[in-house]
């Protein structure tokens, strides 16, 4: 009677699907940090995988739609690492709300100073 060597195949089956997996996240990540559009079909043609085997990965899905989503208001794709949270976009509204204050006053100040002095020409 022969050994039973099926812990061969389930070892080999598991090491296929690990790989596999990590084919497809590489896949996403590239295609997200280049802002291409991320889709089933990008992600399996990228990945070399097919779109059957990423729909039956719950989590892979999910990421994708996810990314996608994240994507479809902007007609550029901006990858996820290069995009801007609110904070730091507030503070950039506030400074540049500050700054056309000042040029304003400014602004001011001088059609002031210029209707004075064309005013004393005027008188001369």
């Amino acid at each position: 009677m022969r050994a039973d060597n099926s812990h061969h195949l389930v070892a080999a089956a598991k090491q296929r699907s690990r790989s596999t997996r990590e084919k497809a996240t590489r896949a996403l990540r590239r295609l997200d940090a280049t802002g291409r559009p991320i889709t089933i079909e990008t992600v399996a043609r990228e990945a070399g995988v097919s779109r059957s085997w990423l729909y039956a990965r719950a989590d892979l899905r999910a990421e994708i739609e996810r990314l996608r989503s994240s994507n479809t208001n902007n007609p550029v794709q901006i990858p996820v690492r290069q995009r801007a949270s609110d904070a730091p976009l507030r503070r950039r509204l506030e400074a540049v709300n500050e700054r056309l204050r000042d040029l304003t006053a400014e602004n001011r100040e001088l059609r002031e100073q210029l209707a004075a002095l064309l005013g004393e020409l005027r008188l001369q």
